[in-house]
């Protein structure tokens, strides 16, 4: 007997292993800047250089690159920038060497405060998350090679002529990675100065914020759309003028080449600004009126495919005795891919602050508290962070800043959702706005866009191989050759089949049914069979 075999190629999710570290570190004013009188804005980026698996650890290293926005002991504003370096060691108990490493990472927090007007302190919390999946080869039988009309007694002394066989198959729905790679973005534009904005004297902040990111598969590409925000403050030409701002909305699409993409596939695509400049030049009349905007996209590309296979679930004979050989097939199966969009609307006063004239700009990170699956649910929690940059009333510093902190909840529809359960969810920034409402209150309104994949890892018994031997004849002569019986709740007509020593075709025709489906009480004529070979 010659089974007909498959290798089936399983993705396995193995585990997440979540860190945090803190960064500490003071930085020097340079002697060419002016004195720090206060604080205005602080960002920071975290960039990754190196992931790397040493045996049961996984090796990041990278660094915070921070700025900082502060008023000058003169009046005027100066931004000093810096990096804070780490290498972190995280432990992923069961990695192996061929296992395949995602890292996510999210800057907690950051605080930049002045220890003198000649010295900043720096402090940040960045959480790594390191995802852990393996690719497993799994060889089943799909078939049964049946010959010549049969298969042939693989037992010394048995018969060797063709022999009727019996065999059951299934469908199982397999979600497989059938992409998986990293690849790079890139945009160029020109912003160019309204008529009423002085020329540009000297670039103070830079600022660069995705919005409404989506991807979407086709055949032989990865379409991918948005926006980019540009936010940028500057000291004009002429000194004696006050602070400049510019706010921009960039609209990017394209597509980038990916052979093995159709457009069936579901996406779970992870976006991030790798790089980001802007720089000023001068315009066709020579005067400084234009911004060069150069950024790279990084996107962490995974595309899932839907597989229904058809494995060999049992096999019997009524001529032989066939013994299997069964092993563990574990893989994953697709419950939802989804994306909730939650929106956020909150009053806040801007406690201390003098009277606000106009707000400047906002702008918004996503931090999750708190992710519970609930029934055929997922309940998530966080906080919308919000940054507003904002003009008073208050001659001496007339630009202030706050940072506000907003909670939401979503409830996301996921039908099927166990705690065994993985998902991968990404967070995105569709909407944000803020209105000033008068005297220190401000109106925030946001739209979060939370996209998240759920998959249900499931194992099941498959055959990997089978031995063929003579018939036990006791065994066959004790059975009744024919028999009445009653169906009992859990029977389907191929067990009932196999072990009264008939065929599912036999029982259909004698007792003239319409198909293969048996109810518990249903009474059956039952007549053993035995072929010869």
């Amino acid at each position: 007997m010659e089974l007909i075999k498959k290798q089936i190629h399983m993705n396995q999710f193995k585990g997440t292993v979540t860190t945090q570290i803190t960064l500490d570190d003071d930085f020097i004013v340079p002697d060419t800047m002016d004195d720090m009188a206060q604080v205005m804005l602080d960002t920071g980026e975290i960039q990754i250089e190196s992931v790397k698996n040493q045996g049961e650890k996984v090796a990041v290293k990278g660094k915070l690159e921070f700025q900082v926005l502060y008023r000058k002991e003169g009046g005027g504003l100066q931004t000093l920038g810096g990096s804070i370096p780490f290498d972190e060691t995280i432990n992923a108990p069961d990695l192996e060497e061929k296992d395949y490493v995602g890292l996510n990472w999210m800057l907690e927090d950051l605080n930049a405060e002045m220890i003198n007007s000649r010295k900043l302190g720096v402090q940040a919390i960045i959480t790594l998350q390191v995802r852990i999946e393996t690719l497993r080869d799994v060889e089943a039988a799909v078939d049964v090679d049946m010959g010549n009309g049969g298969f042939a007694a693989q037992t010394p002394g048995d018969a060797t002529g063709p022999a009727q066989i019996e065999t059951l198959k299934r469908t199982v729905n397999v979600a497989a990675i059938a992409v998986r790679r990293k690849d790079t973005y890139r945009m160029k534009e020109e912003i160019s100065l309204t008529g009423g904005k002085p020329n540009i004297g000297r670039l103070l902040w830079r600022e660069m914020k995705l919005r409404d990111v989506t991807t979407k598969p086709l055949d032989g590409k990865l379409h991918i759309d948005g926006d980019l925000n540009v936010f940028a403050i500057y000291q004009a030409e002429d000194e004696n003028m006050p602070m400049q701002w510019l706010e921009e909305t960039l609209p990017f699409s394209g597509d980038l080449d990916l052979s093995d993409a159709v457009e069936e596939m579901v996406p779970m695509v992870t976006v991030r600004l790798a790089h980001k400049d802007l720089e000023p030049k001068p315009d066709y009349d020579g005067e400084m009126r234009e911004l060069d905007v150069d950024a790279v996209l990084e996107l962490d590309i995974k595309l899932y495919q839907e597989q229904d296979v058809e494995l060999l679930s049992d096999m019997y004979s009524t001529s032989r005795e066939v013994e299997l050989t069964r092993s563990q097939a574990c893989f994953d199966q697709m419950l939802t891919k989804n994306v909730c969009k939650c929106k956020v609307s909150e009053k806040l006063e801007l406690s201390g602050a003098e009277r606000i004239l106009q707000i400047c700009h906002n702008e918004g990170t996503i931090k999750l508290d708190d992710v519970e699956i609930g029934e055929d649910n997922i309940q998530i929690d966080g906080v919308l962070e919000v940054s507003l940059l904002y003009l008073t009333s208050d001659d001496e510093s007339p630009v202030q800043a706050a940072v506000e902190q907003v909670p939401f909840h979503c409830t996301a529809e996921a039908r099927g959702v166990t705690k065994d359960s993985v998902y991968q969810l990404n967070t995105g920034l569709e909407q944000l706005t803020a209105v000033m409402m008068g005297g220190e209150m401000v109106e925030i309104k946001a739209v979060l866009a939370l996209d998240f994949l759920v998959l249900q890892p499931v194992c099941e018994p498959v055959i990997t191989g089978a031995q063929v031997n003579p018939m036990d004849m006791q065994k066959l002569q004790e059975l009744p050759g024919i028999v009445g019986y009653i169906v009992q709740p859990d029977d389907t007509l191929w067990n009932i089949a196999k072990k009264f020593h008939t065929t599912v075709g036999n029982i259909i025709s004698t007792n003239e049914l319409a198909d293969d489906k048996v109810k518990g009480g249903m009474r059956l004529l039952l007549v053993k069979e035995i072929a010869q070979p």
